[in-house]
């Protein structure tokens, strides 16, 4: 959509929000048939235009830009007519991915008492997994998982943010644990700047597979995001990481010797994020820790030095309902003068995309994935990858298939299912160690 047509239609939506304002864009004159909307959303903040002064109202306007203006529009939601806002509710939904990456909860998905928002989510699934010897064999699962959201507005800047979680073993144990998995304050100055304190999640890579933002971080971080670059660094503990990391005397990943507490040990990170097109993002990463870890009773297990990077890009095909995303991701772990090296990567291919505001859509994906023995953090939430990461993952290098199927069945619930297969494991620290069997999984997700 053109921007200038984009401008108008948001300033009917914002329509009696302020008075009447003088325009600050050279390239637009009172002649204009937009010049009353431009000249008034520009007073209000909503809409910005360029360093050089102008408003380029010819351009295409990307989804993002647009979802910065739902953002500064939400911030005014009070000033609108029951009308107009739920007119806002219905863009909020349509743009809740953008709006999510500038920070900022979709509205009608949340549930406001006092100062106090509430959302949250569930999950019913089932899991073909694997044991320990790399078979799909007696060690099925079926679970449930329910999490609750809670953000506490302190000021117009500042909010403290939890999030309470339930497991519950189905099949086998029939007690269930409540815990705390997130607690933190989010200082947001600007709508493209946020900084947090405390344990949250942070996304390193693209796809999720080395590091997705519901591993657990404990520490700070700051991120600035203007639409078409964004720039993120942090410090603190990544507390989800696996915590064996194993080497043979050249410094090459086996089981002979164990380093342990790997997330115990401080680590600083950052990110550069480009948002090339409307459905084109590049990101790299860089990710190392500072310094050796002590394991139980105080004992210095010698932790080394890891140093990883990253690459990785999701990129839309056109008009054609296909989406191209992969990561490659590299960890160099130093002990001594030696090092090793453990390479991580994934690509594939998806169709459609499941909207959980649109009841029958629906999405079919296949990728692959190879990883080095050694090469995981295990800090993710893809649960329908870890099970053959896990088993390889000091045994040796492996590769698989991962067919993915999803489809909105109802307003906010959402069917998952995934197959992995024609896994094989290479480079084996044991010969008795087999290729990993087949396994799946079907879940059931519900957003509150």
């Amino acid at each position: 959509m053109k921007k200038i047509l984009a401008i108008a239609a948001v300033a009917a939506l914002a329509a009696g929000v302020s008075a009447y304002a003088a325009n600050p864009f050279s390239d637009v004159t009172p002649d204009d048939w937009a010049y009353q909307a431009v000249s008034d959303l520009s007073d209000q903040g909503v809409v910005e235009g360029y360093p050089d002064g102008t408003f380029k109202g010819e351009r295409n306007m990307t989804r993002y830009e647009l979802a910065q203006i739902i953002a500064r529009l939400m911030a005014k939601e009070d000033q609108l007519n029951a009308e107009q806002r739920a007119t806002l509710d219905k863009l909020a939904g349509e743009y809740a991915d953008e709006l999510a990456n500038l920070g900022v909860r979709v509205g009608n998905l949340e549930k406001k008492v006092g100062n106090l928002y509430w959302s949250g989510d569930a999950r019913m699934q089932y899991q073909h997994n694997l044991n320990d010897e790399g078979k799909a064999k007696d060690n099925d699962t079926w679970s449930g998982r329910m999490r609750i959201n809670v953000k506490a507005d302190v000021n117009d800047q500042v909010t403290v943010n939890g999030r309470f979680v339930n497991e519950m073993d189905f099949k086998g144990d029939d007690s269930s644990n409540t815990t705390m998995d997130r607690i933190y304050a989010q200082w947001t100055p600007n709508d493209k700047t946020t900084v947090n304190l405390g344990r949250f999640g942070v996304a390193l890579d693209q796809t999720g597979i080395f590091w997705d933002e519901d591993g657990m971080f404990d520490g700070v971080n700051a991120a600035w995001d203007n639409g078409k670059i964004g720039v993120e660094a942090g410090y603190g503990r990544f507390k989800s990481a696996g915590n064996e990391i194993n080497y043979d005397d050249d410094d090459n990943p086996t089981t002979d010797g164990i380093w342990k507490d790997r997330a115990s040990t401080e680590a600083w990170y950052g990110k550069l994020t480009g948002h090339v097109a409307d459905s084109a993002d590049v990101s790299a990463f860089y990710l190392a820790n500072t310094h050796k870890a002590n394991g139980d009773e105080g004992i210095d297990y010698g932790m080394p030095k890891a140093h990883v990077w990253g690459a990785g890009a999701t990129v839309g095909l056109g008009h054609s309902n296909f989406t191209l995303d992969g990561d490659f991701v590299q960890t160099k772990l130093n002990k001594g003068n030696g090092h090793g090296h453990a390479n991580l990567w994934t690509a594939g291919l998806t169709y459609g995309a499941v909207d959980t505001d649109k009841p029958g859509t629906w999405q079919l994906g296949v990728h692959y994935v190879k990883a080095d023995m050694g090469a995981m953090l295990l800090g993710n939430s893809a649960l329908d990858l870890t099970d053959q990461l896990d088993y390889a993952y000091n045994k040796g290098d492996v590769h698989f298939w991962v067919a993915r199927a999803g489809v909105a069945v109802q307003k906010n619930v959402e069917l998952d299912a995934y197959y992995n297969f024609a896994g094989k494991l290479s480079n084996k620290d044991d010969a008795s160690y087999g290729d990993p069997d087949d396994t799946w999984g079907v879940e059931l997700n519900y957003a509150f």
